[in-house]
């Protein structure tokens, strides 16, 4: 280990022969400035973030660390990876028991990222190849997107905490869930200097197209106030440009329809033209919205879907209900303003929460199965210790996070190790720890913890956020980790176990009650996009999680639902969901990945030592050196070790007693273990060491295994040998019988006739022979009538003396179970093919047509022989797709340097189209060709390059294709040549006309009209639409295959365009005055003449105010066309000047 690592330092700090602080700070600098980021402390792993990218996270590498001992490798996380997947195989010495991975660190350690790298190494090990491992790894940029943000101290820093559980079945993975923790929801409508808010916002600009930007309603980035009127430069947008489409290939993939992405995107447009809405007292005291704001106000309700006055409503007045009678309450402006805010903040976490619970959905399992055969891996991914200039409700619910993980990892590694060692009376010298159980007290405690308190204030409507201090003053003034602020401010400072974080108590009390106008609800649930109807119709759960709502007998169970769910706070909902982790994961078997940054600016290869020292304080790691170095991290119980290891002894009936353990470790040559009342205490590679030794022992065992298969499979074959010579032999017995009796009886038939012959005397009639033997029934091996519709089995004839018996009798009943056996085989193929041919016919016969005419790759369904025959003299790249035969799919067979592929396309639930294995998804066939003519198919990267046409060089095989492939419409009537090529059918293309035809029309086809033609002209295909099944007539099938190709829209795209064009013609009102403005500022004409310019200036921006504006929206249908309608206003005949020869 020490040659490995040369003079960079050891690889394994426990190993250390000395230990301080500075031992600790010079090893691990060494090792980062050589790039050597990860190192151990036992079996937990120090991960240094490089901020830059590494050869360390190459495929190459991975593939290294796939089934590899903790010794035989350098330190990386992709080693975790490997071991908590074989534990949870039960190949180590813990058995087979769900494991968790547990990283932690600050804000900007790397944590999203090792995650990343986590979860593309276990589905690696999977090696499962299967479309739901591609899912999987999609979930992180998805959600990366829609949670992460820009902050001071990280570019992508997670806003949310995830746990992400992998449920698998052997070594494959079955399903996938994700649990979410507290969205950081107010960065949607404020961020603090230096900060940005969450990427999709960003995505969206750079990566959507003009004409789409126009459909959801956006404008340029600089118009909107939640994103502080700011955006970013080339290189940023370029960026962001590649990762939206990312992100919507993540859709996609995981399994989002067209609709629900639009929708989704819609109301993300509708939170930032919400944004834009501002207010202004009217002479009544009624608050109205500003004439610059009214576009907005317009262009909010069509992407919300409702009505613009009931928005508006909703805003500026609240409905209460007293004694049956309703009355309103009409806001000041800052409640309106908060109103607005927190309708923006309340419609994104429910977007993002809808978004978890789809990937829950679409991931989940699709068979039902046992759990108790299912075992888990978690990787949690949450938010890291945060402390800003300004701290506020969210960094204390991320901080008692950190401070929960500290108290779970000090309590594994530290508090339950050193109390059991007291209990089995082990000799151990107390290692002294940082103990954080105070801390979590002084939030968690009941009924005088800090959460309980701010709960007891938030259902007081008349408590204020200075109350609340007040409160906190008085109850934990003795308190060493509270300290009270000097401050006029509203501020406390809690001493956690990573500093002193000084909180602002500003809006503690409105975000812990997070609560938004009754109003809003109703009118969101009736809106006419039916996402943010289901949005919130949905239901909260303890935990904070969106569930969907079952829909209740009445409308007043439903108000009851949604008032009894958004009683609990956000405080008591995040506190709930941080009890059930830390159930999930005390019951599971941790793996610990500590994140550390070298500095504090995100540059690459610089340390800073007080940085670095004080994430080595506050995370303990020179204790955990210590306990690691000197402790027993390993403690199984006497009779848990005899179960795993008894086999070393290979004796049967192993006695589960302290004694047996103990002969146990006497063949495995083990030093350094102890032995206590009733547990083993073991150093962390004693694991390794006796996995060793039951690694030898299976490979003794297969050795045995093959040698005793070979012997019974040979015993087996000599048994049926001898049958089937003994059969053989009878056959041959009777057969030579069966011709003896022939001969004989011709040979008295010859000598009958030869007496006649010479017997002159009338022919005197014959006496009767002697009885001959029945002829023996013909071998059931004779041929069967190749025009016989089916082989009926044997009936087995009477036993009669006169009957020699056979090996062949009385073998109807095994006869009969095999013929019924092949039968049902039989059956089943021809029914999953009868599937599939319906399944093209139906959804797919039109969507793979292009331009009218199919393509020249596409080839039916044929079997893997056929179109391996058909690439086999064609060049390297040659490519056909076929229709799978058993099961509703395709296969891309390829011609490759030594063989021919096939490539799985499976057809996502959305209708999307993706090769398996592959993170690419495609709209369409075509589509998926022409992307896989540039990107080469992993893993061999092959790309495609010319397509197997319809004709071969031996036999024409798809000759009549094309005559499929011909738009016809219905009024015309198309002649085909029925000469040559009709005559010269061929046995792949009537398999192919088959599955346009149905059976029973068969017999009448014409062979002028091809069947696929027929199918379109004829037939009334049937088209799924939104649920619904629709019959479409031939005679609307341009209109329906235009139709067909036609995007998704949000529900009120007209009056979404109808806003934008309003605030545009605003703003181009707003910078025609300022011109204007300008112009009269420096008068470049004659005084008399200037008059005359200025009146004619007027005259003309008055005429485009009052008359251009209502021309403009006739003439400029686009923004992009807003300049050619000034244009011809301007060359129109009313738009004139007074004085000709001041023409414009």
């Amino acid at each position: 280990m020490y040659a490995a690592a040369g003079f960079s330092g050891p690889e394994d700090l426990a190993t250390l022969s000395q230990m301080d602080e500075t031992i600790l700070l010079e090893v691990l600098s060494r090792r980062f400035q050589r790039d050597q980021i990860y190192t151990y402390i036992g079996d937990i792993l120090v991960a240094i973030n490089p901020f830059k990218y590494l050869p360390l996270f190459e495929k190459s590498e991975s593939e290294k660390y796939k089934s590899c001992s903790k010794d035989s490798l350098p330190p990386h996380i992709f080693a975790v990876a490997n071991r908590a997947f074989q534990s949870m195989l039960g190949r180590l010495a813990t058995g087979r028991n769900n494991q968790c991975i547990v990283i932690s660190g600050e804000s900007g350690a790397g944590k999203t990222e090792s995650t990343k790298l986590l979860l593309r190494q276990i589905m690696e090990l999977c090696k499962g190849n299967s479309q739901l491992e591609r899912q999987v790894l999609q979930v992180n940029p998805l959600l990366e997107a829609f949670g992460n943000a820009q902050t001071v101290m990280n570019d992508n820093s997670s806003r949310f905490g995830k746990y992400i559980q992998l449920r698998f079945h052997g070594t494959t993975v079955r399903s996938a869930k994700l649990n979410e923790y507290l969205l950081e929801k107010s960065r949607v409508v404020h961020q603090d200097e230096g900060e940005k808010n969450f990427h999709i916002f960003y995505y969206m600009f750079a990566g959507i197209s003009a004409a789409n930007q126009e459909v959801y309603g956006l404008l340029e980035p600089e118009f909107y106030r939640y994103l502080n009127h700011k955006y970013g430069s080339d290189e940023t947008i370029q960026r962001w440009n590649k990762k939206y489409h990312e992100v919507c290939n993540a859709l996609d993939m995981v399994g989002f329809h067209e609709q629900e992405q639009v929708d989704m995107m819609t109301i993300l447009a509708g939170i930032l033209s919400l944004g834009n809405i501002l207010f202004e007292p009217q002479d009544t005291g009624i608050l109205k919205v500003t004439d610059q704001s009214k576009g907005w106000l317009k262009a909010a309700g069509g992407q919300f879907g409702v009505e613009q006055e009931e928005l508006l409503k909703c805003l500026i007045c609240t409905m209460a209900v007293t004694r049956g009678e309703s009355i309103q309450r009409y806001h000041t402006k800052q409640q309106a303003e908060d109103a607005r805010d927190s309708i923006a903040k309340v419609a994104y976490g429910r977007v993002f929460g809808w978004i978890v619970s789809k990937i829950n959905q679409l991931l989940a399992a699709k068979e039902a199965m046992d759990i108790d055969e299912l075992r888990e891996i978690g990787i949690l991914d949450i938010f890291g210790f945060e402390n800003f200039a300004v701290n506020r409700y969210e960094q204390m619910c991320i901080n008692l996070a950190n401070e929960q993980l500290q108290y779970f990892f000090n309590h594994h590694i530290f508090l339950m190790q050193q109390n059991e060692y007291k209990q089995e009376e082990i000799e151990w010298k107390t290692i002294t720890f940082k103990d954080n159980k105070s801390i979590l007290d002084l939030f968690l405690a009941k009924p005088l913890g800090l959460f309980s308190l701010l709960d007891e204030q938030s259902a007081f409507p008349q408590a204020t956020d200075k109350t609340f201090v007040e409160k906190l003053n008085g109850s934990f003034k003795g308190n060493p980790h509270y300290k009270i602020g000097r401050s006029h401010n509203l501020v406390f400072t809690v001493v956690h176990y990573a500093g002193k974080v000084q909180y602002n108590a500003s809006g503690f009390l409105e975000k812990n009650r997070d609560t938004i106008p009754a109003s809003i609800r109703g009118l969101f649930i009736h809106s006419v996009t039916p996402l943010l109807s289901v949005l919130f119709t949905a239901t909260v759960s303890r935990t904070g999680t969106l569930m969907a709502h079952q829909r209740p007998r009445n409308a007043q169970r439903t108000e009851d639902s949604f008032n009894s769910t958004r009683k609990q706070s956000v405080g008591a909902q995040f506190r709930h969901s941080l009890a059930v982790l830390m159930e999930k994961m005390f019951s599971a078997n941790p793996h610990f990945i500590r994140c550390v940054k070298p500095n504090n600016n995100k540059l690459s290869d610089q340390l800073d030592s007080k940085v670095f020292m004080d994430q080595l304080r506050y995370n303990g790691l020179l204790e955990t050196t210590r306990i690691r170095k000197d402790g027993y991290s390993w403690r199984p119980f006497f009779e848990e070790f005899v179960k795993r290891y008894g086999i070393l002894l290979i004796t049967p009936n192993v006695p589960l007693t302290k004694e047996s353990c103990l002969a146990i470790l006497q063949t495995t040559g083990l030093n350094d273990w102890k032995s206590g009342k009733s547990r083993l205490f073991f150093k962390y590679w004693h694991q390794d060491q006796l996995a060793k030794c039951i690694e030898k022992l299976e490979k003794a065992a297969l050795i045995i295994q093959k040698y005793y298969k070979r012997f019974h499979c040979q015993s087996k074959y000599k048994v049926l040998l001898a049958e089937l010579q003994h059969q053989q032999q009878l056959e041959l017995e009777r057969q030579i019988e069966e011709r003896r009796q022939i001969e004989l009886e011709q040979e008295m038939e010859r000598k009958r006739l030869e007496m006649e012959w010479k017997n002159e005397r009338p022919v005197t009639p014959p006496v009767p022979l002697p009885r001959k033997k029945k002829p023996l029934p013909r071998p059931r091996s004779v041929a069967v009538d190749k025009f016989h519709k089916a082989v009926q089995p044997p009936v087995p004839k009477p036993r009669s003396k006169l009957t020699e018996a056979t090996p062949f009798d009385n073998s109807r009943e095994h006869m009969s179970t095999t013929w019924l056996q092949g039968q049902a085989e039989k059956e089943q193929r021809i029914n999953k093919k009868r599937a599939t041919i319906r399944w093209f016919k139906e959804t797919q016969a039109r969507k793979v047509v292009q331009n009218g005419t199919f393509p020249c790759w596409f080839h039916g369904m044929i079997t893997r022989r056929e179109s391996e025959n058909l690439l086999e003299n064609q060049p390297l790249g040659c490519f056909l797709i076929r229709v799978s035969e058993s099961r509703e799919g395709y296969t891309l067979t390829f011609r490759g340097v030594d063989r021919c592929r096939h490539y799985m396309i499976e057809m996502q639930s959305n209708g999307k189209y993706v090769i398996l294995g592959e993170d690419r998804v495609h709209s369409s066939l075509p589509d998926l060709v022409e992307y896989y003519k540039i990107v080469g198919i992993q893993p061999f990267m092959e790309v495609l390059t010319v397509p197997c046409g319809q004709k071969c060089d031996s036999e024409t095989d798809y000759e009549e294709l094309k005559h499929f492939s011909v738009k016809v419409k219905p009024q015309e009537t198309t002649n085909f040549d029925t000469g040559a090529d009709v005559s010269t059918h061929d046995r792949v293309h009537n398999e192919l006309s088959k599955l346009f035809i149905p059976p029973e029309s068969q017999l009448s086809m014409q062979p002028q009209v091809s069947p696929v033609m027929r199918k379109i002209a004829e037939r009334k295909p049937q088209v799924p639409a939104l649920g619904e099944t629709c019959v479409i007539n031939s005679e609307n099938w341009y209109e329906d295959e235009h139709q067909e190709s036609e995007r998704a829209f949000p529900r009120l795209y007209p009056s979404i365009r109808l806003a934008m064009k309003e605030i545009q013609q605003l703003h181009e009102k707003q910078r025609c005055k300022k011109e204007t403005n300008s112009r009269e500022k420096v008068p470049e004409l004659p005084p008399k003449q200037f008059k005359e310019r200025h009146l004619n200036t007027t005259w003309q921006n008055k005429w485009f105010v009052s008359k251009g504006g209502k021309k403009l929206e006739s003439l400029g249908k686009t923004h992009e066309d807003t300049g050619r309608a000034y244009k011809l206003l301007a060359d129109s005949a009313e738009f004139k000047p007074r004085s000709p020869s001041l023409a414009l």
